[in-house]
């Protein structure tokens, strides 16, 4: 589970994220909505542990973040926006590097390998160097980073960015397939993967919870059946 208290984040006179309280438990696939400049990516930086809160606290499977930041992050398989990685590693390389940072060995560590290299497609680009991939072939290896140590949580800056319609599919499949047994936060601006993968749906805007409820829920409140026109009756604040 993923706990959030009150949290903010302050960037010197700028209030990036303010007072966010939320929870998420295993098994639910949480939509975090918001247009640019909403907090998105700081708070999932802040999950993560990358930023460290000006106020509240974050918690991951028991463990605080702020106090306890390695046994947080073991449980924690991050996609950062960009999909950041080391441009002069071939993907195979990339993925032994990260393997070794996991600690995964043996027999435990081929499996996982041939398995996320298998569920990514990534068997004819294994050597070639990142830097000449695409910007979707990119963003595979940085879910196939993400989810190589078999996380309890995956928290997912805009997993489908730059992949084709086929490799937006097959992305969603996987999260579908194995959100049943993980706590997931997916951010993103495709208002339609909402529908296609979330149970659950949080917008902000501002850096503050606009909204938190199902897909099913957030129509209700609303006169259109278009998670796009919804979004916006809510962020211009026509909706609550």
């Amino acid at each position: 589970m993923i706990k959030i208290k009150n949290l903010s984040k302050k960037f010197g006179h700028l209030t990036a994220v303010e007072d966010v309280s939320f929870e998420v438990k295993p098994g639910e696939v949480l939509g975090f909505l918001g247009p640019n400049g909403a907090g998105k990516s700081t708070t999932m930086k802040m999950i993560t542990g990358f930023l460290s809160p000006t106020t509240g606290s974050v918690e991951v499977c028991g463990f605080d973040v702020s106090e306890k930041p390695i046994e947080a992050k073991k449980r924690i398989g991050y996609l950062p926006e960009g999909a950041p990685s080391y441009g002069e590693m071939t993907p195979i390389q990339y993925l032994e590097f990260i393997g070794q940072i996991r600690q995964l060995s043996g027999q435990n560590k081929i499996d996982r390998n041939k398995e996320v290299i298998q569920k990514l497609h990534l068997d004819k680009v294994l050597n070639q160097s990142i830097d000449t991939l695409s910007k979707g072939f990119k963003r595979r290896v940085g879910l196939a980073q993400a989810i190589l140590h078999d996380p309890e949580v995956l928290i997912l800056d805009e997993p489908t960015d730059g992949l084709d319609p086929n490799q937006k599919f097959e992305v969603r499949e996987l999260i579908n397939s194995i959100a049943p047994d993980k706590v997931i936060i997916i951010s993103t601006h495709i208002l339609s993967e909402v529908d296609a993968i979330c149970s659950r749906a949080i917008i902000i805007a501002d850096g503050k919870v606009l909204a938190d409820d199902t897909p099913e829920g957030l129509r209700s409140k609303s006169s259109s059946d278009k998670m796009d026109d919804i979004f916006r009756e809510i962020t211009s604040g026509h909706i609550s």
